[in-house]
């Protein structure tokens, strides 16, 4: 597996060895929330407030996505969004984002005209026909030349019937959430069915429905199966929680030098698959609570240095795994990370990716077709690559805590979901 990074440039990891820190951090907002608000409120009767969204790559690729359709969206750091009708023609970039490529071409099947979708290299080869397949199960006409991948152009009538719709997401929830955020918008709703052998991400699904719920949506949930009735969705004032999976690395770091990290604003209840760090990290060695910091409610990590390697299955959670992953090269017992094949179908084949960068510092890592075993070692230095996957350059960020000379490629790919990572990883460390 070769490195595809545009940038070869190198970021030099600041080593801090085991020394204690006492920090608090404010995460951006949410990717998965703010990109599906986006869409919710552009397909809202009335205007919608989005407080504290997610300014990044991924997000500002959705937001160029909904603007090149009418949809008009104000404002630098809170967000306005009013809904117009959707109309082409238009071309749209949707990078390597999941939730643009995904979600956007079921958005443009609402619309009236052509709507041509491209992206980044990978996105060529990161699946889609699964959505493909279910707009034009429901009568949209979409020319892909017989790839069921990107580029594709879809050419919408205005209005879409709606129906029952059998959808095999196995390799994306992805798959379902497209589908039924544009479920209300239909004539006469939609009824998907999942039917492949596994779901992916289950709990991004769960966002999904709630946020539907929020915007005034009537969804019924079965056994792999869901209803979602035709209506008027309502715009809202809401505030994006922080990004749960993007606190994973700020975390690590009192896990891997002792001391404590404050995440601010980490909700008691939310749909984030991020919320589950906090029963990963404590079965690692962490200590873990919550503390009030005037009107915040914060959650407070306390680590000794010591980590506890794991067995796990990551299939709900997989985002979380490359940082379990640096996590578990640093234990001090192995670790398997179980569940998590369709990560292979990420911003890059993430379990490879994985493999090969920590083994190249000189760990050990083996893996399997749906999971990774890691056996601790002693790492050295050497060039982590990150294969324009943002997760995998914190990941690498993290091993440079402890391991001296690591040189992080492309760090700017953090971008996708977390805007100065690198400055403020600085500030923390450094």
């Amino acid at each position: 597996m070769q490195a595809n990074s545009e940038s070869n440039a190198l970021w030099r990891a600041p080593f801090r060895g085991v020394k204690p820190i006492d920090a608090r951090v404010e995460i951006p907002g949410s990717k998965s929330v703010t990109n599906r608000a986006l869409i919710l409120a552009a397909l809202a009767a009335t205007p919608s407030t989005l407080r504290k969204p997610l300014h990044s790559r991924d997000s500002e690729l959705m937001v160029a996505g909904l603007r090149a359709l009418g949809v008009e969206i104000t404002g630098e750091s809170d967000l306005k969004i009013s809904p117009r009708k959707l109309m082409g023609p238009a071309s749209i970039d949707v990078g390597n984002a999941g939730t643009v490529m995904r979600f956007l071409p079921a958005v443009a099947a609402l619309a009236n005209g052509l709507v041509h979708f491209d992206g980044d290299q990978r996105s060529h080869e990161r699946p889609l026909a699964p959505v493909i397949k279910a707009l034009e199960s429901l009568g949209v006409t979409i020319e892909h030349g017989n790839r069921y991948s990107l580029p594709l152009t879809i050419n919408g009538s205005g209005s879409l019937q709606g129906g029952v719709v059998e959808i095999d997401a196995s390799a994306s929830s992805q798959f379902v959430s497209a589908l039924l955020l544009i479920a209300p918008s239909t004539k006469v709703g939609i009824t998907l069915k999942h039917i492949g052998p596994s779901l992916p991400s289950a709990p991004h699904i769960e966002m999904t429905i709630q946020m539907l719920r929020d915007f005034g949506a009537t969804v019924q949930v079965g056994k792999n199966e869901w209803r979602v009735e035709p209506g008027l969705l309502r715009g809202i004032d809401l505030t994006i929680e922080p990004d749960l999976s993007s606190a994973a690395p700020f975390l690590s770091i009192a896990m891997v030098c002792g001391g404590s990290i404050t995440i601010a604003d980490w909700p008691k209840n939310t749909t984030q698959p991020g919320n589950q760090l906090r029963e990963i990290l404590c079965a690692m060695g962490a200590k873990i609570e919550f503390v009030v910091n005037g009107a915040s409610q914060d959650l407070k990590l306390t680590g000794t240095g010591a980590i506890n390697g794991i067995d796990i299955d990551l299939h709900d959670v997989g985002e979380l795994t490359p940082a379990i992953a640096a996590l578990a090269a640093l234990a001090n017992s192995p670790s398997s990370l179980r569940g998590i094949g369709h990560l292979r179908l990420h911003e890059t084949d993430r379990l490879a990716a994985l493999s090969n960068e920590i083994n190249r510092l000189g760990g050990k890592v083996t893996e399997a077709a749906d999971a990774l075993h890691i056996t601790p070692a002693p790492l050295h230095g050497g060039t982590f690559h990150t294969y324009d996957d943002h997760r995998l350059a914190t990941s690498g960020a993290v091993i440079g805590l402890v391991t001296k000379d690591v040189s992080v490629e492309n760090i700017a790919t953090t971008r996708k979901t977390l805007p100065d990572f690198s400055g403020l990883w600085n500030s923390l460390v450094g």
